[in-house]
């Protein structure tokens, strides 16, 4: 379940990715929604929120660390969980969708943007993003739930 999981956000981030180049950088925004959301290029050559820019090589090895790290421990501790596995595949499959730009552009494509009209954009992102947030947000939830925090 958990690899179907990873290809699935693999498959999903390279379509839209693939269909930002060839649309997007052709036009200056799409507009969805006035205003609050659109689509628009952007070429992210640092990390989260614009840090580390122009840090391709090590963003690279940071990568293939965090995606060794996960492997070791799906083989190692062979988690039950579902939410578990599932949290840690969206993980997973963001992090090598954006390891994938990083080797072969030498940056992330990015083009989801939600802003409120000129006064607040949030940093522009992509597919791959949305699974590592929703990813992450699961694992945290797990292990609250798991320490017995959340009860």
């Amino acid at each position: 379940m958990e690899f179907l999981v990873v290809i699935v956000v693999l498959i999903l981030d390279r379509i839209t990715k693939l269909w930002a180049l060839n649309i997007l950088t052709k036009v200056p925004e799409i507009v969805i929604l006035k205003n609050i959301f659109g689509f628009s290029y952007l070429e992210n050559r640092g990390a989260a929120f614009g840090i580390l820019q122009n840090r391709v090589i090590l963003l690279v090895v940071i990568t293939f660390i965090v995606i060794a790290g996960v492997i070791y421990y799906f083989l190692r501790y062979k988690p039950n969980s579902r939410i578990l596995k599932i949290s840690i595949a969206l993980i997973l499959g963001g992090a090598v969708g954006n390891l994938f730009d990083r080797i072969f552009y030498g940056y992330v494509v990015d083009f989801i943007l939600v802003h409120y009209r000129d006064i607040y954009y949030f940093p522009t992102f992509n597919v791959a993003d949305v699974t590592v947030v929703i990813g992450t947000s699961l694992l945290a939830f797990y292990l609250i739930k798991e320490d017995g925090y959340g009860n």
